[in-house]
């Protein structure tokens, strides 16, 4: 992950699946323009389905941006040459796969913009489940600011593409925040509040429908959020 000039099999490829994503989906990004243009930055989204990624992935762009995937993708040729190209990485699931964290931290370190799921599966519904605290320990561990971006639509994916429809895409940022554990020590129930509050600012942004684990905002806080603008 050395570098931000990209080869150019990475722009055919990306700019293939970009026109591929405008041909199956009406993408309303307006409001990715606020996202900044340099990083390091970790971008927090939910996770439906698989149409996320090329999405998201080619409207970041030109920032260099990079990922996780699961493991379990690299046992797919064409997705295995597909995030090889773009850089992703895997991750195992269910465990600490220290090792895609550490890829992870020395990424942003390099400034790139780092893209984590936290719930760490498909809702396929749409609608938000109990996410890991992964994207915790990569904050803390590298200091870089957090965003969430929301998105929903994609859920229907399935049935409009069988009727030949186009899926409506939508996409809504937040504002960037830092993760501040001031004195308290970051032990596992601090870990979950902060866990907590990265997706209530991840539902604040969707549809009260799509809020799923995280539908009641009264329960949501801030104190571990320390908000740049």
């Amino acid at each position: 992950m050395s570098g931000f000039s990209p080869s150019l099999k990475f722009k055919v490829v990306t700019a293939a699946v970009h026109g591929w994503t405008n041909l199956v989906c009406r993408v309303d990004d307006a409001e990715m323009a606020r996202i900044p243009a340099e990083g390091p930055l970790i971008i927090i989204s939910n996770h439906i389905n698989f149409l996320e990624a090329p999405v998201l992935y080619t409207r970041l762009r030109p920032r260099p941006t990079t990922g996780f995937a699961k493991i379990e993708s690299w046992e797919k040729s064409l997705l295995a040459w597909l995030f090889n190209t773009w850089g992703i990485i895997p991750i195992r699931r269910g465990e600490a796969d220290m090792k895609a964290l550490r890829r992870g931290v020395a990424a942003l370190k390099e400034g790139y913009f780092l893209a984590v799921a936290p719930e760490g599966t498909r809702s396929y519904d749409g609608c938000l489940g109990k996410a890991h605290a992964g994207a915790v320990t990569l904050a803390l561990l590298s200091g870089a600011p957090l965003l969430p971006i929301a998105h929903y639509g994609a859920e229907n994916f399935s049935a409009n593409i069988s009727r030949l429809r186009r899926t409506d895409f939508n996409i809504r940022v937040g504002r960037p925040f830092m993760l501040d554990a001031g004195e308290a020590r970051v032990n596992r129930e601090v870990r979950q509040q902060m866990t907590a509050e990265i997706m209530y600012q991840l539902a604040a942004l969707m549809p009260a429908e799509y809020r799923g684990e995280y539908a009641d905002m009264t329960q949501a806080t801030q104190d571990y959020l320390r908000f740049s603008i």
